[in-house]
């Protein structure tokens, strides 16, 4: 059950409400009452206040079954049952960081999956991931430089041995799948066999209203610039006689995209480049201070160069985010790159990753590590780049309401979700990106037996397609909090379970996201200058309160 009503307070109410739920240091003036469960909504007020009124809007995902659902007042019922009441105060003067988005990648797994789908059938799910009108409007992106742990195989984008790059080409991302890449694919049927990773971005832009940032990262080099392999493009590191020329193959890889229509947003020099020795999967070995080499003598210096990167304004090129691997270990692999000026003028912020997703609760989702960063660093952007978990193939949505199990360990998905997205954004963190936008309902193509889920997953046999509570509670952010939008101010009550944050956009609308893990409902009283909007969040449930100007 939910209700959302707007209160302007009179001096001749009955209805108390307690200072200590609100934490303020001046009271509501009181004008109006409206009943929490009164069933006519919308009663006059006899006196008229100077201030911006807003219209209300609840969207609430819950274990009970919503899915981002819009909670109307004529839901409302009478109800008997206590409910705890949860003071919180919105704070708009008060502006914390600036967004830049929310969402998930571009893979080639991604863009094998819709190959296998009709193109309406296609065209729709882009639609709902991509519209901010019909979807959830993802606004912040990913995408691999050669192949990463979802592509359907190993790949770069030139022949062995050219050290000079002259058979550099992006023709791999949009030559389209023949069906016999690997033994996933193969014997299933491709409805186009011509699409591909560069296709998806761009159908995926040309969906109205689409409005998305792209972070590119590469995996691996081509093997022959490595050593210490363990196999073909996994483990070792890059040879530092190759640093120059890995450098330019990475600018030209900006360069071939935009001639592809494809502005890059961002870039990180190394996906998780702790991984030199233990990964199973497409990888490369930076340490903290091989990173800052890399980006200090080659990488910087060539993007300059070839006009990707502006060192007069880090905002108007290629943004460089460095790191791109687990917060737990963020702050010791940044400080060699942000100590030294040289390096440090070329890397706009930090990326990183949420594994290993079982530690997070008992490290309290790393805060002190996101405030160490933020304000170490205060002039260095703060990136989430990577999340996901492994997919339960017999209970793709279930799976992320109850007690997971995957490599990391055991925790429940959907409030490990939501407990480090609000905390990221909390403590600083200004985009969120899961890995897959989307994957099948095996968590495939994926060759190395890494079986991930993801938002959308797609029976590629049957055509089925399954939105997962991973994509509701990804639209609950990427849909209301849009780009350009900072954090605010939101004050309140302490309460076990209970977890909130709130943004103010551009347009003046603001969204406040509450997240409630407890098995009881709670009666959200919202404070905003004078007035007072009242909301039941469920059990298990998210919410986001949208208001908007009158």
């Amino acid at each position: 059950m939910g209700v959302f009503n707007r209160k302007k307070q009179s001096k001749h109410h009955n209805l108390k409400i307690k200072t200590h739920y609100l934490k303020t240091t001046k009271t509501p003036k009181i004008i109006c009452l409206q009943l929490l469960f009164l069933s006519i909504i919308g009663a006059s007020c006899s006196q008229k206040e100077n201030h911006q009124d807003y219209k209300p809007n609840v969207y609430q995902t819950s274990f009970a079954g919503d899915n981002l659902k819009l909670l109307s007042n004529n839901n409302a019922k009478t109800t008997s049952k206590a409910v705890k009441q949860v003071g919180l105060e919105l704070l708009p003067d008060q502006e914390f960081q600036k967004y830049y988005g929310f969402g998930a990648s571009f893979t080639e797994s991604s863009a094998w999956n819709l190959a296998t789908i009709p193109v309406k059938s296609r065209k729709e799910v882009l639609t709902k991931l991509f519209s901010p009108t019909e979807g959830a409007g993802f606004s912040l992106t990913r995408t691999h430089i050669n192949s990463s742990d979802y592509s359907n195989n190993h790949y770069t984008y030139i022949e062995k041995g050219d050290t000079d790059l002259s058979t550099f080409s992006i023709h791999e991302d949009m030559k389209g799948f023949t069906g016999n890449e690997n033994d996933q694919v193969r014997g299933i049927e491709l409805v186009d066999p011509s699409y591909d990773l560069i296709p998806m971005i761009l159908e995926a832009s040309s969906i109205p209203g689409a409005d998305f940032k792209i972070i590119a990262s590469p995996w691996s080099p081509p093997s022959w610039m490595k050593t210490g392999e363990t196999s073909e493009m996994t483990n070792g590191s890059l040879l530092p006689e190759y640093y120059g020329l890995w450098a330019k193959y990475l600018s030209m890889y900006v360069s071939a995209y935009a001639k592809q229509g494809i502005t890059l947003w961002g870039m990180t020099p190394q996906n998780e480049p702790l991984h030199a020795h233990n990964a199973q999967w497409d990888s490369n070995g930076f340490t903290p201070e091989q990173g800052r080499v890399f980006l200090r003598d080659y990488l910087g210096p060539q993007l300059v160069k070839d006009g990707h990167l502006d060192l007069n304004d880090l905002d108007a090129g290629l943004h460089v985010l460095i790191y791109d691997h687990n917060k737990s270990t963020m702050n010791d692999y940044v400080t060699p790159t942000y100590q030294d000026p040289e390096a440090s003028k070329y890397a706009w912020g930090t990326a990183f990753h949420w594994y290993t997703n079982s530690e997070l609760k008992a490290n309290n989702w790393y805060a002190k590590a996101l405030d160490q960063l933020r304000t170490t660093w205060p002039n260095k952007g703060m990136i989430h780049s990577e999340s996901s978990i492994d997919i339960d193939v017999n209970d793709p949505i279930g799976q992320y309401w109850r007690a997971s199990t995957d490599y990391a360990g055991t925790f429940v998905p959907f409030e490990t979700y939501a407990y480090d997205i609000i905390t990221d954004l909390n403590h600083g963190t200004q985009g969120y990106v899961e890995w897959c936008s989307i994957l099948s309902d095996k968590g495939q193509p994926n060759p190395y037996n890494n079986f991930n889920s993801a938002p959308v997953l797609i029976n590629p046999v049957t055509d089925q397609v399954i939105y997962t509570p991973l994509y509701y509670l990804l639209s609950h952010f990427s849909k209301f909090i849009r780009p350009g939008a900072h954090r605010i101010g939101l004050t309140g009550d302490t309460t076990d379970g209970l977890i909130y944050t709130a943004a103010k956009n551009t347009d003046g609308s603001i969204a406040v996201v509450v997240f409630n893990k407890n098995e009881e409902s709670y009666l959200l009283n919202l404070t905003l200058n004078n007035s007072i909007y009242t909301t039941q969040i469920a059990p298990r449930a998210m919410q986001t309160i949208l208001l908007q100007s009158k």
